[in-house]
This record gives structure tokens, sequence and C-alpha cells, in this order.
């Protein structure tokens, strides 16, 4: 979300929601503002298979940014838009425990979930209050990691027993044809979107996001999807209608 607009949108349908009595927790990233301040300290982002090369430095940046600037922010204009929001980061309560990624000698501080503890959460989501949650962990030694939101999202939807996973993203969803927008897959079940996997019509950026839904719904979650956060209201479009906006797989 990196148009204002569209951001200031995206949590005004948020808090609406909220309102109507659905218990909505936003997990969110932040590459853009990242990026922006590892070049105002002279530091040049560096990616390896899209994933985010995080040393020492990197990571007390995107600590700064995400739990200090991005997560606050969100939280102002959630309260600006009639919405009460508790920002969190992983850290918090011990709400996500992180280990090493595998390929820890190439990224470094880039990690894993390997426990999530929801007990903070449940107070404040039958408060009424929308959980805004930075993914920054740390491990059991208490180093801090950089975690992928969106895998975040998948293990902290399972472990709040939520109703929806929904991904927001820049594109339209899964395509039966990457090369031909208007191929969008509707709803797909999990044995299908494995076999699209497979078969190489998922790839890239894609798969991982394809994984997170996949192990969410294997822990419990009913339904994940994949949607376009450029399409005005896209939230309300994929939980109000039966047409939805982007790309659902259920279990």
């Amino acid at each position: 979300m990196k148009s204002p607009e569209l951001q200031a949108s995206v949590i005004r349908d948020l808090v609406l929601l909220s309102c109507v009595g659905l218990h909505p927790v936003l997990v969110h990233g932040g590459g853009p503002e990242i990026n922006s301040w590892l070049l105002r300290v002279g530091v040049e982002p560096q990616f390896r298979n899209g994933l985010r090369v995080t040393d020492a430095l990197t990571m007390e940046v995107v600590e700064m940014v995400l739990v200090g600037k991005v997560n606050k922010h969100l939280v102002s204009l959630i309260n600006l838009a009639g919405g009460t929001a508790v920002g969190l980061c992983g850290k918090d309560a011990r709400l996500l425990t992180a280990r090493p990624s595998p390929n820890a000698a190439a990224l470094g501080f880039v990690g894993e979930v390997s426990r999530v503890d929801a007990t903070v959460l449940h107070p404040i989501i039958a408060s009424g209050h929308i959980p805004v949650i930075a993914t920054v962990a740390a491990d059991e030694t208490g180093q801090a990691y950089n975690i992928n939101a969106d895998t975040a999202a998948g293990e902290i939807a399972a472990a709040v027993g939520a109703e929806k996973l929904l991904l927001l993203t820049d594109v339209s969803g899964i395509l039966a044809d990457r090369n031909d927008p208007g191929s969008l897959v509707k709803e797909i079940d999990i044995a299908g979107v494995r076999q699209m996997v497979a078969d190489g019509q998922v790839a890239g950026g894609m798969i991982p996001k394809v994984e997170c839904c996949v192990r969410a719904l294997a822990q419990g979650v009913h339904t994940a999807s994949i949607i376009d956060g450029r399409v005005p209201h896209s939230l309300l479009l994929e939980i109000l209608t039966d047409e939805g906006t982007g790309t659902m797989i259920t279990g």
C-alpha cells in the first residue's frame, strides 16, 4: 500500500469491518519504508531470491522502521478512522518466537516462525480493538529476526482460530496463465493449487504466498484469499460479497 490514499481507504474498510462485528487483525511489513531508511543511513538494500539480506545493521533499521514508525503510523490511521488499534510486534508477550531461516548463512537475520502464543491478542480482540502487528520477533536467545509478513499472518491466523486469512498484494490473485491478466482463478482447493505449483503455473513471489495459505488452511483456517490491494474496497468485496475480488483457496 504505497499510495497514502489507498492506504487510508483500506484502513477505513478495516474499521468498518470492526464496526459491524468482525474482528480483524492487521499484520504488516514495510519494505519500501525500510529501503528508504537504509538508503538514508548509507546502506544499499540487497535481496536474494526476493528475500532481504539482513545483516546486523539492516536488522536494527528494520526493527526501528517496522515497530517504531510503520506500526504506529497504521495505529494512528485506524484511530483517526474511528477505530481503536493496539500496536504490537512479535516480541511483545512472546507473540512470535523466531528461528533462523535455513538460508541464514546467505540471508542473515531473516527468520521463520517457530511458535505463536496468541494469549496477548485474545483480550485485545474481545475488547473490540484492532491488533496491528509488526513482524519482528526474537529467538530463544533474544536475537531479533525479520519475518515475512505473509508467513507471520498465516501463523497468527491459525493461532487465533481465524475464519479467513486475507493477503493483500499488488496482483489480482492466482492466474491460470501468468501472461494473461484475465485468467484469474476465482476459487481453488489445496490439491488444485499444489498442482499449479508443480506444473509451474504458480511461480516466483506467488509461491510463498500460496504456501502460507496452504499452511494456514491445514491448521484450521477456513479460507485463505490472495487479493489485489490496489482495487478500491477489495477487503469489503472479498468478505461481504459472493463474487469476491481475488483468489480464494479452500481446504
